[in-house]
Parts: structure tokens; C-alpha cells; sequence
């Protein structure tokens, strides 16, 4: 029963609010639902592609055929199952074999070309991991000041209605600090989980970003192995 009485105060502040403050609640309330579609939407992509990490490289360095694994990486790329570092040693193997089959060009431009595909693929996938991570960002940062404007202009509101009362009293001003408040602890409630989800999936996607700069390392001198043992 004291909860419902509650959330029913808790309403009513909201419902009977300036509109100013309104449409601050809104804005918070609308940035807090995308944004926490944005934490589900990254946490699962960046798990994927962990896995997809873990997977692929426990297949490469298991003394697997690099022609054969290119093979299966087309037919998963066909089936949209591609992704990370698959992608990378796919540019990589592709641009090695097509160069390294033409006549009249000298080592040194095969293992650059190479070079150059896998840095591109590198950045598209560093691209992925690190998406929408520059709007949760703004949200954790942004998002205080904006219910800091609502609250603001609610108690300011408040202190307009107090000097043309007849009377100044609490219950004359409580109502309106009340529903100002509403708008920062609002706008906390859009930056925090935001500002961690950043931190923690920024922290992610440099991780995995150095793995896949490693693995195209490693890749190059295998490669360059190969030329030279032809």
C-alpha cells in the first residue's frame, strides 16, 4: 500500500510538471531507453565476437591447411557468419593469393599488398566493435546537465509562484523542487549506466582490437614464410 501511494505522488509530480520540465523528463526518459538498447545490443556483439576470436583462432593454430581454412571462411562469409578476425585473415590470404599468382611482381609488393588488405579490414572491424560507444559517451556526459536544466527551471518556477503567493510557505514551493528533482535524479538514471557501459565496452573493444593487430602480425610472417619457400 505505501509503495503504490508512492509511485501514485510520484506520478502525479511527473503528470502536473511545467511543460518545460516535461519535456525534460521526456528527452532523458527517451535517451535512457535507447541507450539501453545500445549496452544490449554492443554486449552481445562484443561476446560474439570474442567467441568468434577463441574459435577461430584455436582452428588456425591447430596446423589446419591456410588454403582449405580460406575456404570455409568463404562459405561461412556466405552465410553471413563471418565476422572479426575471420574477416581479417580472409582480406589478408585473399589479396596474398590473388598478387602472388600474377606474373611479373616481386615479393616485397605481395607482402604489402597483403599488409595494406588486412589493415582494412582490421579498421572496418575495430568499427564495429567501437559503434554506438561515441553516443553512450555523449549520454553518460550530457545527460546530468540536462536534468540539471530541468531542475533548474522547475525551482525557479517555484520561487516565481512563492514571490506572487499571498502567503510564502513549504507546501507552497515543495510541490515544484519536488517535480525539479525528479528531472536530475532522471538524468543520472540515463548517465550511469551508460558512462560504466562505456568504460566497460570501450575496455573491450581495445582488447580485441590489439588481438587482431597480433594475429595480423603473425599472419604476415607466415605469409612472408610461404613467399620465400616456394
Amino acid at each position: 500500500m505505501i509503495k503504490e501511494e508512492q509511485t501514485l505522488s510520484i506520478w502525479s509530480l511527473v503528470s502536473e510538471a511545467g511543460l518545460v520540465v516535461q519535456l525534460v523528463m521526456l528527452l532523458l526518459l527517451l535517451t535512457s531507453v535507447v541507450s539501453w538498447v545500445m549496452i544490449i545490443q554492443r554486449g552481445t556483439y562484443q561476446r560474439k565476437a570474442k567467441s568468434l576470436f577463441n574459435d577461430f583462432e584455436k582452428t588456425f593454430w591447430s596446423g589446419v591447411d591456410l588454403t582449405q581454412l580460406y575456404r570455409q571462411g568463404n562459405d561461412s562469409a556466405g552465410l553471413g557468419k563471418a565476422l572479426g578476425l575471420e574477416n581479417i585473415f580472409r582480406a589478408g590470404f585473399k589479396e596474398f593469393t590473388r598478387l602472388r599468382q600474377q606474373d611479373n611482381i616481386d615479393d616485397d609488393t605481395v607482402m604489402v599488398g597483403a599488409q595494406r588488405a588486412m589493415r582494412v579490414a582490421l579498421a572496418r572491424e575495430q568499427e564495429q566493435l567501437e559503434a554506438n560507444l561515441p553516443f553512450l559517451a555523449s549520454v553518460a556526459s550530457v545527460s546530468p546537465y540536462i536534468g540539471l536544466f530541468g531542475t533548474v527551471w522547475g525551482i525557479m518556477n517555484s520561487f516565481r509562484g512563492l514571490a506572487t503567493a499571498g502567503q510564502a510557505s513549504l507546501a507552497t514551493v515543495a510541490p515544484g523542487i519536488s517535480e525539479a528533482l525528479i528531472a536530475t535524479a532522471m538524468g543520472l538514471f540515463a548517465a550511469i549506466p551508460a558512462v560504466l557501459a562505456y568504460n566497460r565496452y570501450a575496455a573491450r573493444a581495445d582488447v580485441l582490437t590489439s588481438n587482431y593487430e597480433t594475429f595480423a602480425e603473425e599472419l604476415t610472417a607466415i605469409l612472408h614464410r610461404q613467399l620465400h619457400h616456394r
